[in-house]
């Protein structure tokens, strides 16, 4: 199982951008598709990104065109490039790592903010 630390959250003005990161431990990271999700207050927990083992990526509806996951399997690393920023965006953000056979992790979560 890997371990998972994200940051790269905070506040940001609507229309602005923020890179989350999400740092994995450990020499599997390559095999571990990975996924980004957010929570806002009230609300369950729901997928924003993944990008498989192999790159292949799928996104919410909400943020096609605004946001992109991506991975650098050297640093292994997780990134989530978010622009045009919206107030509705604003939620806890979770970092993902999923491979079959082994139990997923989780990472502990980086606060975004998007001020209207």
């Amino acid at each position: 199982q890997v371990q998972l630390v994200e940051s790269g959250g905070g506040l940001v003005q609507a229309g602005g951008s923020l890179r989350l990161s999400c740092a994995a431990s450990g020499s599997t990271f390559r095999y571990h598709a990975m996924g980004w999700y957010r929570q806002a207050p009230g609300n369950q927990r729901e997928l924003v990104a993944t990008i498989s083992s192999s790159g292949d990526t799928n996104y919410a509806d909400s943020v096609k065109g605004r946001f992109t996951i991506s991975r650098d399997y050297a640093k292994n690393i997780a990134y989530l490039q978010m622009n045009s920023l919206k107030p509705e965006d604003t939620a806890v953000y979770y970092c993902n790592a999923k491979r079959p056979w082994f139990p997923e992790s989780w990472g502990q979560g980086t606060q975004v903010t998007v001020s209207s």
